[in-house]
């Protein structure tokens, strides 16, 4: 299976860190953008994420999707997460299956909980049903994928008889599971036999081993086929000439993005730096540490995807479209050269 490489975005308004205002229209067309340079550079996957916030405004990944499929090719184009609690799930998949047919099938799903809550208040959710509400979703998501007539009970909706979904794809959407690493999300993908996607911004490889290798024994002890399994990979990450400023000009940006989200993280270099390095899982550096890192990853993860986060805190557009084209003609050849030739990668 080939190894694919990618960077995804839920854009970022307000000033940049040299001071310039960035609307959220322009944050809008500023991922656009990232995503027209991400498929010329050579770049298999490109992510949008959902947020409900002033300074992260990309609240409808899906119409950011089909301005890209417009302007691209080949590019797979993906949720990178839909807030699946707090969407309808019929109009997901609508809207999602309509990307995918425009665009010749290359819009994916990943669906998950959300790491943040603006979204409850903002549509009439309690925060209470957080997990139930997540879980009667997706099953409903899954259900609509697979066939063009739903039926469903839900505590949460009217219940659906034999209700038409429309438009179907060619083939169905590839939905991934989506989750921060939590080890029971983790056993319902396996068990499942669904491809899981993590959101990884810390810990370290042995770390991420164990919930693949948890992954793995849940769809073993339901007999699912392991050629269904899948995991992917998304990281913050900044690829410069020169890896030591660019870890340490990161680490600047990640300051701002975690305080935005109401969390810190040490301001002290030394306190980070081992998250910076191999062994963490933060891939900022130079592109022949990011490809030496991500490759070790697969070594103890087995993953079949990757893809960074540039664009946080502030970081001028233009500096993130930058270190796009170092991951795409830079490290990109170099991970594909080292996995693709491997049997089973």
């Amino acid at each position: 299976m080939r190894f694919e490489l990618g960077a995804y975005s839920f854009g970022v308004a307000g000033r940049d860190s040299e001071g310039n205002v960035v609307t959220s229209a322009q944050a809008v067309r500023n991922v656009v953008e990232q995503i027209r340079v991400a498929e010329e550079v050579g770049l298999d996957f490109f992510g949008v994420g959902e947020h409900h916030h002033e300074q992260v405004p990309v609240s409808s990944p899906i119409s950011v999707i089909n301005a890209a499929a417009a302007i691209t090719s080949k590019i797979t184009l993906s949720t990178a997460v839909s807030v699946l609690s707090t969407d309808d799930p019929i109009r997901l998949y609508q809207q999602a299956a309509t990307a995918a047919i425009v665009s010749g099938d290359r819009v994916e799903i990943v669906a998950g909980r959300g790491s943040s809550t603006e979204s409850f208040p903002l549509f009439g959710y309690d925060l209470g049903d957080y997990d139930r509400l997540y879980a009667d979703k997706f099953g409903l998501l899954l259900a609509i994928n697979a066939d063009e007539r739903v039926s469903w009970g839900s505590p949460f909706r009217p219940s659906l008889k034999e209700a038409l979904v429309v438009p179907r794809p060619d083939k169905p959407l590839k939905i991934w599971l989506g989750t921060g690493g939590n080890p029971g999300s983790t056993i319902r993908a396996g068990s499942a036999g669904l491809p899981v996607s993590y959101g990884a911004l810390n810990g370290t490889p042995k770390h991420w081993a164990q919930l693949g290798a948890l992954y793995r024994q849940s769809a073993d002890e339901a007999g699912v086929n392991p050629e269904l399994l899948e995991i992917s990979v998304a990281s913050h990450g900044f690829v410069g000439r020169d890896g030591l400023a660019a870890k340490q000009r990161f680490h600047q940006h990640e300051i701002a993005s975690f305080a935005l989200a109401g969390r810190s993280i040490p301001t002290s270099w030394d306190a980070v730096e081992a998250n910076y390095s191999p062994g963490g899982m933060v891939f900022a550096g130079d592109p022949v540490e990011i490809a030496e890192r991500i490759i070790d990853l697969h070594q103890h993860l087995g993953h079949r995807r990757q893809f960074l986060q540039m664009d946080i805190g502030g970081m001028p557009h233009r500096d993130v479209l930058a270190s796009i084209e170092l991951l795409g003609t830079e490290v990109a050849p170099r991970v594909r050269a080292e996995l693709n030739g491997r049997e089973g990668s």
